[in-house]
């Protein structure tokens, strides 16, 4: 998978937890970054996301930078993950946050990209990273299906992808089937599971104060094309939050674009 930060110093999404869970500071905003957009649309599509994604998408040298033709496809859509008040057992907490809003796009040869937006703290959104693949765009149309009306959320330990609502969490992929089963389980039981699983990991724990909170022993190098950059100090601690939990693999496993 290739998780590009649209921050000064083309920070990875791993060097962005690493920042939180030691307490460092997110990259501040540079001085050519353009305005908030009004919505997360307008900003993934925005000129600049535009210009940025089709260097993302000829990287490898798949297609030619003048013929990607990069496009954003439909409305955006809130990306949870799992919360880590909900795994400290905090009365009336929800299983899990919305952390971003995630935007499919597409190349001209077929390859797709999520852009992660975040709302900033004086209005407005930003992009702030673009990942490989279309995972939330896919896996939110997946749990409407599965489960109309539900929360899709992901359990970034493990990769796992779930559709919750009531007492009921139904798995969406091959990780959240070896979790829950392939019927699912109920939300009592799977708060119990990460509970022992993670309550001991969270922000704040002994495991966090020895900088291994990310699940990170060195966040891998950024990808070496320099970077429009677009993210504040509010949107990256936005966007590493939702890694920091107690993550121990990279954002998204690796999937061959199209």
């Amino acid at each position: 998978m290739n998780v590009r930060a649209i921050g000064a110093g083309s920070l990875s999404a791993a060097a962005l937890v690493a920042l939180v869970v030691l307490g460092g500071a997110a990259p501040a905003a540079a001085a050519d970054a353009p305005p908030p957009a009004a919505t997360p649309e307008k900003a993934a599509s925005a000129p600049e996301t535009l210009e940025t994604l089709s260097r993302f998408f000829a990287r490898d040298g798949a297609v030619a930078r003048s013929a990607v033709q990069p496009r954003v496809e439909g409305a955006s859509v809130p990306v949870r993950v799992l919360s880590p008040d909900f795994v400290a057992g905090k009365a009336g907490a929800p299983v899990a946050r919305v952390e971003f809003h995630a935007s499919k796009a597409v190349a001209s040869d077929g390859q797709t990209a999520s852009l992660w937006t975040v709302r900033q703290a004086g209005g407005g959104w930003q992009v702030v990273n673009i990942a490989t693949g279309d995972d939330e765009i896919r896996y939110a149309a997946q749990g409407a299906k599965a489960l109309p009306g539900g929360i899709v959320f992901r359990e970034p330990q493990i990769d796992a992808w779930y559709v919750q609502k009531g007492a009921k969490v139904l798995p969406l992929d091959e990780d959240a089937v070896r979790a829950v089963g392939k019927n699912g389980t109920s939300l009592t039981a799977y708060r119990d599971r990460v509970a022992r699983a993670y309550a001991d990991k969270l922000p704040g724990s002994a495991y966090a104060r020895k900088g291994t909170a990310g699940g990170y022993d060195t966040p891998p190098a950024p990808h070496d094309e320099p970077l429009v950059t677009v993210a504040s100090g509010t949107a990256g601690a936005g966007a590493a939050l939702a890694l920091a939990l107690i993550a121990t693999r990279a954002w998204r496993r690796h999937r061959p674009t199209a």
